[in-house]
C-alpha cells in the first residue's frame, strides 16, 4: 500500500523540484535520476526515462530565448548539426553497448557532472570569454558540441552545464546569447533522444507522464523566483546528491 502512493508522489515532487532547479541553477535532471532508481527502475530504464522527461523544459527555454539566437546563422547551423548527429550517436551507443559498460561508465559521468556543477562559475571565469578579434574557433566549437551531445545522448544529466562550458570556451558572444544557444542545442538533443528512445529504448512512459507536467510547472515557478532564491545553495544541493549517487552506484 505504501509503495502504491509513495512512488507517484516522489516523482511529482522531484519533477517539480527538478524544473525549479533547472530554471535557477541547472542540473535538476540529476535529482530525477536517483528518484527513478528509488522506484526500482534499472539504471538504463531510469536514464532513458529521465532524458525523455527533461525535453519539454528545453523547449520552453528555447522558445523564450529565440530572439537571442539571431545574428549568427552559420554558427547556429553548424552547432545544430553537431548536436543532432552527436545526440543520435550517443543514443545508439547506449543501446548497442553491453549493459555492464553503462553500469561502469555512468558513475563516472555522474561524478563529472557533479564536478562541473560545483565549479561551473569558476570554470566560466577561468575560460573567460574569447575576445572579439580572437582566431576563428568554429572547428573547436563544432567538435566540442558534437562530443557534448554524444554525452547527452548517452547520459543526459547536467548536459546544459557541459554545453555552456564549451560555448563559453569556443564562441565569441555575450553570455545571454550563448545561454540561448545552449537552450536551443539542448532542445535539439532532447528531440533526438525522444525519437530514438521512443523507437528502441525501454522508456517508462507512465513515469514520463508524471514528470513532464510537474517539471514544466517547476520551471515556471523557478523562473518567477529565480532572482530571490540562493542559486548557489541549490546548485550545491544537486552536487551533493549527484556525488552520493555516483558513490552508491560504484559500491552497489
Amino acid at each position: 500500500m505504501f509503495t502504491e502512493w509513495f512512488e507517484p508522489v516522489l516523482l511529482v515532487v522531484v519533477g517539480f523540484l527538478s524544473g525549479a532547479i533547472n530554471a535557477v541553477a541547472g542540473g535538476g535532471s540529476l535529482l530525477v535520476f536517483p528518484a527513478l532508481l528509488a522506484t526500482g527502475m534499472p539504471p538504463l530504464v531510469a536514464n532513458v526515462t529521465n532524458s525523455v522527461a527533461q525535453g519539454p523544459g528545453f523547449v520552453g527555454a528555447a522558445i523564450g530565448q529565440r530572439e537571442d539566437l539571431r545574428g549568427a546563422p552559420r554558427r547556429l547551423w553548424l552547432t545544430s548539426a553537431a548536436a543532432t548527429v552527436g545526440s543520435a550517436l550517443g543514443c545508439v551507443l547506449l543501446m548497442v553497448l553491453p549493459g555492464k559498460v553503462f553500469d561502469a561508465v555512468v558513475p563516472a559521468l555522474i561524478g563529472l557532472s557533479a564536478v562541473l556543477m560545483a565549479f561551473q562559475n569558476t570554470i566560466r571565469k577561468w575560460l573567460g570569454t574569447p575576445e572579439e578579434n580572437a582566431p576563428d574557433r568554429t572547428v573547436l566549437l563544432t567538435v566540442g558540441i558534437f562530443l557534448a551531445s554524444i554525452y547527452g545522448g548517452y547520459f543526459g544529466g547536467a548536459r546544459s552545464v557541459i554545453l555552456i562550458a564549451i560555448l563559453v570556451l569556443a564562441a565569441t558572444d555575450s553570455m545571454r546569447r550563448l545561454n540561448a544557444l545552449k537552450s536551443w542545442l539542448g532542445m535539439i538533443g532532447s528531440a533526438v533522444t525522444l525519437v530514438v528512445y521512443a523507437l528502441i529504448a525501454p522508456v517508462d512512459w507512465m513515469a514520463v507522464l508524471m514528470l513532464v507536467p510537474t517539471t514544466v510547472l517547476g520551471g515556471y515557478a523557478g523562473g518567477k523566483v529565480a532572482q530571490k532564491l540562493p542559486a548557489n545553495l541549490l546548485r550545491y544541493l544537486v552536487v551533493v546528491i549527484a556525488a552520493g549517487v555516483a558513490v552508491y552506484m560504484v559500491l552497489d
